[in-house]
Order: C-alpha cells, then structure tokens, then sequence
C-alpha cells in the first residue's frame, strides 16, 4: 500500500498564502517529523491532507487514491490534536469508541478494538476513568488509542506533546517513538520542537514560510543543512553563520572566493585555546554541565560551547579555532548550501 504524497499543493487565505507549492512524499509506514517555527504551515499542512483545509491547487493522494475533493469523513485519516478533544463526560472506553461507532461499527467490534487500542497506547489500566481524572500524559495516551482504533491509512499528529512538562514530554516521546514501531503505519507529526523532530523521525521536513527548505534524515538535517535557515533552526545554542571573508576564513579558501560566500559553524565546532584569531569573550551563559560563551571576532559574532569547567570570563581576550572539517558553506544570496 502506498503512502502519502502531496503534489504541489497551495493553502491561500485571500492573498496570503500558507502553503506555497509543497511537494512532499510519505512512503508507508514511515513516521515523518514536519518541523517548522510558529506560522511556517505545520498545522495548516496537515488540515489540508485531513480535508480540514480546501486547497487551493495541488493535489493529495493517500493510499493511492485521490483525496484532494473528498469531505473529511471518507479520507480515513486519525488526527491527533494538541488539545487531546475528549469528551469530558464519557469514560476512557467510550471517547475510544465513539469515532467508530458513528461509522456505523457495531458496539461489540468497536469496544474490542478500543481494548487492543488501548493496550498498544497504554492506557487499558483506566478504561472506566473519565478524563479529567487522569493526568496530561494519560490524555495524550487516549488521544492516541482513539487514533489507533480507526486503523486509518495515515496519523496526523498536530503538535501532541506541547502541553505536557518537559520530563512528561520526553517520556510521551519515547513511549510514542516505540509505539510506532510496535504498530508501523504511516505517520505525520507536526511540532516546532528540533529535539522531538531529531529523536522521533525517520526523516524530517523543515517548513519555513508555506515552504519545504529540506527534508532528510535526522543525521542529513543536522549535518548537511541545505540552507542557513535550517542551519540555524537545528541546534541549540543556533549554528553561526558569519562571511567567509571574515577573520575565520579557512586558509585553503581564497579571499577572492570567500565573496558571496557564507560560513556555517556549530557552536561544538568552535575550539578556544592558544592558537587561532584573537577573540573577545562579551557574554558567558552557564547552561548545566556546558557553558555557551559569546565572543566577538574582529566585527563578526560568534558563540562557542565548552564544558562549564573550563569557561573564560567576560572581557578576557582568547583565541578561537575552527577545524576545516566543520565549516559549512552557504551562497550569501540564496542561503542556500554552497554547490560550487
């Protein structure tokens, strides 16, 4: 069974466009992570596919059919929304139930696949709860199992773990990653979080502006990002990006073919000891066992992460490395990775 493929597909509310010609394939039974800063089309993108959102051009096919025109209804997609949306006054058991039993599934079929539902989601231990007697996590897990009982041909996933602590969140996320693997299915995930992107994709799709700027694997997005943008969305403390005719231009690089060109350096990159371009600490954050330290080089700013033993002091003068290994190269007028 094919997956999930949108072709071309335009959101315009007026004459803004959410969504601007986005082409992206699902293959069946992979879990993809959209990840994208607030208003990039996360949400709308997924309406779109559900049905939610009427396109404006393109298409969505799911399962190999056409879905583009059909109601919401017969497209047999499972949302799962960052509000949960349970019905406050029906058991655990029942707010599982009621989707399929609105589809004309009888009582008996629709309860035992509540109960296989609930048991891969885990949450068949309180099934005669109601859900303002169970705690975040315990709500999402319904949300969940409500999902799985559908055995839709794709789960969208609209931002579920935001309203959960962080400590909450990384244990939904690994609960989440596992489940999925436990029951295959394809899989839509939508968040703003680069970690939960990072941790739970097979791959990734970064959305900036209605615009996909790069989807490939965890290790692709974090080490080859196609454009500054996604250079500097992925990675925390953000990847520096300074000209590569500045102080730190590698010495294999010609001066004259630094012009137009940008240079990308994750934080971890940056090395300080004795040898390198004189820099100026002007900032040190203590962030646990690591400190981010924020040095100025000649007119450039740069960010480096060393371990908090080790941390200089502001106004010390320092000399800061790079090796050539970790540069990356951007073109200063598109922003997109250097092809040259």
């Amino acid at each position: 069974m094919s997956g999930l493929v949108l072709d071309r597909v335009r959101v315009s509310y007026g004459e803004r466009e959410a969504l601007r010609g986005v082409d992206l394939t699902v293959p069946a039974g992979e879990l993809l992570v959209v990840l994208g800063p607030s208003g990039s089309g996360k949400s709308t993108l997924l309406r779109a596919v559900a049905g939610l959102e009427p396109l404006t051009a393109g298409s969505v096919h799911l399962a190999g059919r056409d879905v583009s025109r059909m109601r919401p209804g017969r497209r047999n997609v499972a949302m799962v929304f960052q509000s949960y949306a349970l019905f406050p006054h029906l058991s655990v058991l029942d707010n599982i139930t009621f989707g399929l039993e609105v589809r004309d599934v009888q009582r008996s079929a629709a309860v035992t696949r509540a109960r296989e539902a609930a048991r891969a989601a885990g949450c068949d231990g309180f099934l005669d709860r109601r859900p303002g007697e169970l705690s975040g996590g315990e709500r999402q897990r319904v949300a969940l199992a409500r999902a799985l009982a559908r055995d839709p041909d794709a789960y969208l996933l609209d931002e579920p773990l935001s309203n959960l602590d962080a400590e909450l969140r990384e244990h939904t996320r690994a609960e989440l990653k596992a489940l999925h693997a436990r029951i295959g299915g394809t899989m839509v995930h939508v968040t703003h979080d680069q970690t939960e992107a990072l941790v739970l994709g097979h791959r990734v799709a970064v959305l900036r502006d209605g615009v996909i700027e790069q989807v490939g694997t965890p290790d692709q997005i974090w080490s080859a990002p196609a454009t500054v943008f996604v250079a500097r969305f992925v990675g925390s403390p953000a990847m520096n990006v300074v000209p590569a005719g500045g102080p730190l231009r590698p010495e294999w690089l010609p001066e004259r073919a630094a012009t137009g060109r940008l240079l990308g350096i994750r934080p971890d990159a940056v090395r300080l000891g004795e040898h390198g371009v004189p820099a100026a600490v002007e900032r040190v954050d203590v962030v646990g066992a690591d400190s981010h330290v924020h040095l100025r080089v000649g007119t450039d700013e740069l960010t480096a992460r060393v371990p908090a033993g080790h941390r200089p002091r502001v106004g010390d003068g320092v000399r800061v490395a790079v090796d050539e290994q970790d540069f990356h190269h951007f073109d200063a007028g598109t922003g997109r990775r250097w092809a040259g």
